[in-house]
């Protein structure tokens, strides 16, 4: 007699089968750009969101968060439709490199009920929280430059809000609600729950979860005036205090369960050796918030001081205008200076002067910097002018006042954000001079380059010339800007080269 044995799967085989039911296509966008997956992520708990699953751009290639907020009661959802269209088309203006990026949304309406849909970027390497812990767990420090870093990206991004018109509160800043990339870069998620607390009646969302407030652990993050009628932007300078000084110790010890205790708060900031950190943590914490200093403020304290500001400036100016510069032009250009070579003196009469030559500055630091500038982790805030960011009402109005908003509400449109990082323009004139060709050549940011290439003749006059191009280019409209001024000089620069040589062109 013979008797059949089960063939037992290896654990790599399961942890296949495991992954690729978790990579299962269960849902597409009406567009078919976002595809949902079974798995389930966490990005910072927000009132109403019923599930949040992992998804795929298509279009880009990345993953992104599909959450859903479920309406059991369609009435309810009618009477809502509107105001809920304003808030989405409104969050989808919110654009900062330290916040997490709100793609798209739509509308699933079902014959027992309704969903809203939205698109949020992912952020992959998990929340300030999670990290902190695995520091802790390896028995390491923080790095005080890392701390510096962090907090002036967290600030950059509470300043941006804070300075829109009228401001918008977060309203919910703790460590889990703020995400780090692997490359340093620091985002601030949930900037919507303030906003969906509002909009979101409890009768009318079928959703378990609220507020962080709920969840003891968290409560320490909460400034004493939070729910009340006035609270404002001090009450977000109360959190990123909180949040600073559990960067700084890596964890406020709390008895068990039970919320972190007041007195905990106060001897994790007397712990701290910098009397520095001690003072801009504390100024966050003051109990009366009119005694709390802004975003914008804190950005200038002395302890976040890590590059010049005028390092910074060029380093902001160099990329900005890159388009404008040859590739490789800062390694081209290391190379050919002399290390010896003095670039910059300080004299002083009482004394000796100091020298800073070329050998001083690292090639290779210089483009580690230049790169992180690009990638957002030395934001400019420092330099940003008072003047407040024009974002529509209903992003901060209490309930009561969004009811009295009656805006028509556009329909859900895309706009392009990719930008132009690099221009090269190639203009040859045929041996007659009657008609020149024109070849424009566009490196955007996500790799997919755009040329363009057209016959121009004398009688065309540049400006109209580079207004076409850029038309037929599709890119957005800061960068349209600048490309039609580079076009309307390159035009007539050749043109005057033309000219000087002999030729009508």
């Amino acid at each position: 007699m013979t008797m059949s044995v089960p063939e037992r799967k290896s654990g790599s085989e399961g942890k296949e089968e495991e992954s690729e039911d978790e990579s299962e296509i269960l849902e597409e966008s009406p567009c078919g750009r976002w595809q949902k997956r079974k798995e389930q992520v966490s990005q910072g708990n927000v009132p109403g969101v019923e599930s949040a699953s992992l998804a795929m751009d298509t279009e880009e290639g990345v993953e992104v968060v599909w959450n859903e907020v479920l309406f059991l009661d369609k009435k309810v959802f009618k009477a809502q439709e509107e105001k809920i269209k304003e808030m989405f088309e409104n969050l989808m203006q919110v654009e900062h490199p330290n916040i997490v990026k709100f793609h798209k949304y739509w509308l699933d309406m079902k014959e027992s009920q309704a969903r809203v849909i939205f698109i949020t970027e992912y952020m992959s390497s998990g929340s300030l929280k999670q990290f902190l812990k695995k520091t802790k767990k390896n028995h390491k420090t923080m790095n005080v430059k890392a701390w510096k870093r962090w907090c002036t990206q967290i600030l950059s991004a509470l300043s941006y809000l804070h300075s829109c018109d009228p401001p918008i509160i977060h309203g919910n800043l703790t460590c889990d609600t703020i995400f780090i990339q692997h490359n340093g870069l620091i985002k601030i998620g949930s900037v919507w729950h303030r906003l969906f607390v509002n909009v979101f009646p409890d009768a009318s969302v079928h959703s378990k979860a609220r507020q962080h407030r709920d969840e003891q652990r968290n409560l320490h993050f909460f400034a004493p005036e939070y729910g009340a009628g006035e609270d404002g932007y001090a009450i977000d300078i109360f959190s990123f205090g909180i949040c600073a000084l559990e960067m700084a110790v890596l964890e406020i010890q709390a008895n068990g369960d039970s919320a972190v205790s007041k007195e905990a708060i106060v001897n994790a900031g007397q712990s701290l050796e910098d009397p520095l950190m001690r003072e801009f943590t504390q100024s966050c914490l003051h109990h009366d918030s009119k005694l709390r200093p802004t975003a914008h403020d804190l950005l200038f304290h002395r302890v976040l001081f890590e590059v010049h500001s005028l390092k910074l400036l060029a380093a902001h100016c160099l990329i900005n205008n890159q388009y404008l510069l040859p590739e490789n032009c800062v390694e081209e250009k290391t190379k050919s200076f002399d290390p010896n070579a003095v670039m910059a003196e300080i004299k002083h009469e009482d004394r000796q002067g100091v020298q800073l030559k070329y050998s001083h500055v690292s090639p290779l630091e210089l483009d580690k910097f230049l790169e992180d500038v690009k990638n957002g982790i030395y934001p400019l805030m420092n330099f940003a002018s008072t003047r407040p960011h024009p974002v529509p009402r209903a992003l901060s109005l209490s309930q009561e006042q969004v009811e009295t908003v009656k805006t028509p509400t556009p329909e859900p449109q895309e706009t392009e954000t990719r930008k132009v990082v690099q221009m090269h323009c190639n203009l040859e004139s045929n041996e007659e001079g009657t008609k020149t060709h024109l070849s424009l050549f566009l490196k955007m940011d996500d790799k997919l380059h755009r040329q363009l290439s057209c016959d121009i003749l004398p009688t065309d006059t540049s400006k109209d010339l580079a207004s076409e191009l850029v038309h037929y280019a599709f890119i957005n409209e800061e960068d349209s800007e600048k490309v039609a001024g580079f076009l309307e000089n390159a035009i007539k620069q050749h043109r005057v080269r033309a000219l000087a040589s002999g030729s009508t062109q």
